[in-house]
């Protein structure tokens, strides 16, 4: 029975494919006992064909030698083969279930957790797991399996000279059991020093221009040398624990076979044993070594798993901060009416992003939410598209509770653009289809033309064919957005929310997209949050957001003719 919680867990995943691993269970015993077979075949053939001089006998059991080995070799092939295929199965089983768990973490993780962590768990560490799964798991069945049959044919060949040979074996136990102890917490060391580059180097490579800009290059590569140099001491401290826990205890039981050695030659010069017994004696133990220093890395090498596996369960066991309800009611089309009942939330550092918002939005209304940076403006997109749950209070959508509604019907009916988009490598074409991959070419064509993207494309050979790179690099800012935005509008949602959605544009750009805006938000709710004054006097209402709280709401004109923090926010602006 397995104790170890990562390891029972780990299982969970090898259960679905039980019926597909027994072949390779059986393959590999047959494989194990044709192995077991060949030592024993040496003292027939010294003792009865060599001794005896039948050279028939000789000649038979030449022929069943050369026999047993190749059908050995088949069996081993073929389940090393099958054993490959079902592990990757398994294991991509396992990345898939993380893949898809950090798909339901919230923003907030995001902000927390640097992503090279987070790509060295998903790659490296399942990468380590699939290898030892690939390389080691099938080996310590068949290493187990072979020990055991090798133990029972030496102490049946010879119970007094196997006892003779376990005289290393308490030492070499010791040394296996100190030092897997300590090689666990190297791995970890290992693995942890290797996410550090991982972050390091996604970091400064998103941040390429940055460095360049402040002349930071010569600073960035010590920065990353000296994070090289503890990956490395980390290394050598790994291999050196590993070392002494798979190759100190192999060494010591090779002392064992000394022991052999002198009380096996004993036996026979005294007559106490034959020949071919002992010569098929020394097979054996020569063949039992293999075994044990095997099971003795493997133990090494299950470490390193283990290690792993705590990495990989530690982002299994981040709880989602928004789950589905079991009992989640559909919403095939909504008319997009809000209500933000006493809403809060904080945000992890003490105090709260919002303290008690209350805020009615009539369907098809089109409401500016304005104010300063970090009073809650792009929270409440959060909250409005279920990326975030409220601490207290509710999210109401055509009366009804967020958290009681289908996640995906939510996010079908709520479309956020925000200010610093995420363009795929991909065609343009592609970009804008990200959320209605079947949508015809005209509707795509109606999409880029709203967000004002015709010059663009009049202007590139390939058109909205033309691939735009890594986060849609080859496009500027403001391109981005307004890719982001067809793709908001070629999804139709009852509910539009444009968090900056216009902040990297130029007046001129800005004015063409609001033209495209105000045929596609008339009858739609929609929700400009905004700090461009134009924008926001163009809605039919404007909300402002203060401390959390909603500090002023009503028609953009009104707001301008009083004082008030709408006005102050504007000054004098007049756009």
């Amino acid at each position: 029975m397995i104790r170890d919680p990562h390891l029972r867990r780990a299982l969970a995943y090898v259960r679905p494919y039980a019926r597909a691993l027994l072949p390779v269970v059986l393959l590999s015993t047959a494989g194990t006992a044709l192995g077991l077979v060949l030592p024993y075949l040496s003292k027939t053939m010294i003792d009865d064909a060599i001794l005896g001089g039948d050279f028939p006998l000789l000649l038979r059991i030449t022929g069943l030698f050369v026999g047993i080995t190749i059908l050995g070799f088949g069996a081993n092939v073929a389940s090393g083969m099958r054993y490959t295929r079902v592990s990757a199965r398994i294991l991509f089983d396992m990345r898939l279930a993380l893949y898809r768990h950090l798909q339901k973490l919230s923003p907030r993780f995001y902000a927390r957790t640097p992503l090279g962590d987070i790509v060295s768990r998903i790659n490296n560490d399942i990468a380590e797991i699939q290898r030892v799964t690939a390389d080691a798991a099938l080996s310590l069945f068949g290493n187990i399996l072979f020990l055991l049959g090798t133990v029972g044919m030496l102490v049946w060949l010879d119970a007094r000279l196997f006892l003779a040979g376990l005289v290393a074996l308490p030492p070499s136990l010791w040394a296996l059991v100190r030092y897997r102890r300590q090689l666990e917490g190297r791995v970890t060391q290992l693995r942890e020093r290797s996410a550090d580059i991982g972050s390091f180097l996604i970091e400064t490579v998103q941040g390429v221009r940055a460095v360049v800009a402040a002349n930071a290059q010569e600073r960035e590569a010590e920065r990353f040398g000296r994070h090289n140099d503890r990956f490395v001491r980390a290394l050598m401290s790994m291999r050196w624990f590993t070392y002494m826990a798979g190759g100190l205890p192999g060494l010591l039981l090779q002392t064992g076979t000394a022991a052999v050695f002198l009380y096996g030659g004993y036996r026979v010069i005294t007559e106490a044993t034959t020949l071919g017994t002992f010569i098929a004696f020394m097979a054996y133990q020569m063949r039992l070594l293999f075994p044990v220093q095997a099971l003795m890395g493997l133990y090494a090498n299950l470490a390193s798993a283990r290690a792993s596996l705590v990495r990989v369960h530690e982002l299994f066991d981040t709880p989602p901060e928004v789950e589905e309800a079991e009992a989640a009611g559909r919403l095939d089309r909504a008319e997009g009416a809000l209500v933000l009942d006493d809403v809060r939330l904080g945000h992890g550092r003490g105090g709260e992003v919002l303290a008690g918002v209350s805020l009615e939005i009539p369907a098809g209304q089109v409401v500016a939410l304005v104010g300063a940076s970090g009073s809650g403006k792009s929270t409440i997109a959060d909250l409005l598209s279920r990326q975030l749950d409220p601490d207290g209070g509710r999210v109401l959508l055509d009366g009804r509770d967020l958290r009681m509604l289908a996640l995906a019907d939510v996010r079908g009916q709520v479309a956020v653009v925000e200010q610093d988009p995420f363009i795929f490598h991909a065609s343009i074409a592609e970009n804008v289809r990200y959320a209605r991959p079947d949508a015809p070419d005209l509707e795509v064509a109606g999409a880029l033309q709203a967000a004002a993207l015709d010059g663009l494309l009049v202007s590139l050979p390939e058109g909205a064919d033309t691939v735009v790179g890594e986060r849609g690099r080859q496009l500027s800012a403001g391109e981005r957005q307004r890719v982001a935005v067809a793709r908001a509008f070629l999804a139709d949602p009852a509910v539009l929310v444009f968090d900056e959605a216009t902040g990297a544009l130029d007046p001129a750009s800005e004015a063409q997209l609001l033209e495209g805006y105000a045929a596609l938000m008339r009858g739609r709710t929609t929700v400009l949050i905004t700090h461009r004054a134009e924008l926001a006097r163009r809605a039919e209402r404007a909300v402002v957001i203060r401390d959390g709280r909603v500090a002023q709401d009503g028609r953009p004109a009104d707001l301008d003719d009083r004082p008030g923090p709408f006005r102050a926010l504007f000054g004098t602006d007049r756009g």
